[in-house]
């Protein structure tokens, strides 16, 4: 039998606070795309100087050494850098607030918002229907969405009954396509949106990145993990003064 554990559905408890070699390191997960390269100055700010494969965007490696070799750095899908966190195979990691509303793991400790990652979780529809549409008489939605949970809590709320087909990306064609009238997605600039003919109709939660921690592996290495979320936060606040 095979479980596919997902939301509150507790991780293995066993495993102990080591980095992924099974060595003594710890290990910092991060999400590819938009956030990885906006880590760059955090990073530095932090002194954390990844391995020069980190940088390149045709190297197909996903570990790295760091300056600091008490530090390593895996590179991961977004979704996954809290799956990772909160398993104990990595004991920190980066991760936006959307990921830590849609899992929810208790196993995961959210100390510090880094302040990078800006962007907002959204309702949208396509903008011939919002002119004659009202969401203070929906009963019943059909969404698409990579955000179930978080879709079901928001209309669930309202009295709603939220109908959600997963689609891990291109939510946008789904309204197009006839496959559902609305989505719910991350919203930077609008621009994907106004590209597909949709607009925004209500807005969820605004989103920033968090440093996350292992709560475990907080308790077994208190000094090494508060000294690093310490560094992240010194960093974090540098920056927010220099913008």
């Amino acid at each position: 039998m095979i479980a596919v554990l997902r939301g509150r559905e507790n991780p293995c408890k066993a495993r102990k606070a080591k980095g992924v070699a099974g060595d003594d390191s710890l290990v910092l997960a991060v999400p590819r795309g938009r956030i990885s390269t906006e880590l760059a100055p955090l990073f530095a700010r932090a002194r954390i100087v990844p391995k020069p494969a980190f940088a390149d965007p045709d190297s197909r490696q996903l570990r790295f050494g760091t300056s600091d070799p008490r530090l390593a750095i895996i590179r991961v899908r977004s979704f996954d850098v809290a799956t990772f966190v909160a398993f104990n195979a990595a004991q920190l990691g980066v991760c936006g607030k959307d990921v830590l509303m849609e899992f929810d793991y208790p196993e995961i400790y959210a100390p510090l918002d880094l302040g990078i990652g800006k962007c907002h979780l959204a309702v949208a529809e396509p903008a011939e229907l919002k002119r004659h549409d009202d969401p203070r008489r929906w009963s019943h939605v059909r969404v698409a969405t990579k955000y179930p949970e978080i879709t079901r809590r928001h209309f669930a709320a309202r009295g709603v009954q939220a109908e959600c087909i997963e689609l891990s990306g291109a939510m946008e064609l789904a309204p197009g396509l006839g496959l559902c009238r609305r989505i719910v997605d991350l919203v930077s600039t609008g621009k994907t949106l106004a590209a597909n003919g949709l607009v925004e109709v209500e807005r969820i939660a605004e989103i920033t990145s968090r440093l996350i921690v292992n709560r475990a592996a907080l308790k077994t290495r208190p000094e090494e993990i508060g000294a690093w979320i310490e560094r992240f936060r010194r960093a974090a606040e540098e920056l927010s003064r220099a913008a």
